[in-house]
């Protein structure tokens, strides 16, 4: 038998019919259930639960106390803070069961999500959105945008390095860390290429 290539904790319980990805490492008290598909190089903290059939792409960051539902896709690069949290259903209720009704929320590629922010079920994160601390999202987010508060609301623009941008009269800003430049027209922002 093949010795996995991923790391994952003695604590951490895998069940059977998942994939997980080379150089994945799974802490402590960690449950990955069946069907799900885990990437390569994913970090995934103490205490998460990845549910059946939930898609997580390569060098993605989970921490500590993160529960990803069914209906939850992140694609790669994908940071998810602390004790954030995803819902899978919009009206919940004990005595109902709406297992067929899961909506799909997808997190597109290098998006972050902040410590204790919700992402209600149903809505999407563009690549490299940066959705604060705390927020609530309870609509779809744009590539790039900046967004905080609940309900979560529109601050400004990040770059692929998770700086913000400042852009001038010509719609053009610069990132601090990496020099890449970005474009600003109708209220879209794109890298622009070398």
């Amino acid at each position: 038998m093949n010795q996995p290539n991923y790391f994952a904790h003695e604590t951490a319980v895998i069940d059977a019919h998942c994939t997980i990805g080379d150089g994945t490492k799974i802490w402590h008290f960690s449950h990955i259930m069946s069907n799900c598909e885990i990437g390569d190089n994913c970090n995934l903290g103490q205490n998460v639960v990845i549910s059946p059939y939930v898609k997580l792409g390569k060098n993605v960051k989970v921490q500590n106390n993160v529960s990803i539902y069914t209906g939850v896709i992140c694609e790669d690069d994908v940071f998810l803070g602390p004790s954030m949290v995803f819902t899978n259903v919009t009206n919940p209720r004990s005595a109902v069961n709406r297992r067929g009704e899961y909506l799909k929320t997808i997190v597109k590629k290098g998006a972050t999500i902040g410590a204790n922010a919700t992402v209600v079920c149903g809505h999407n994160i563009g690549e490299f959105a940066f959705v604060g601390a705390g927020a609530v999202v309870t609509k779809n987010i744009p590539a790039y945008a900046l967004v905080v508060g609940n309900p979560s609301q529109q601050i400004g623009w990040m770059s692929e390095f998770g700086h913000r941008l400042n852009f001038n009269e010509e719609g053009i800003a610069i990132c601090p860390e990496s020099g890449e430049k970005y474009h600003l027209n109708n209220n879209t922002v794109n890298k622009i290429k070398k």
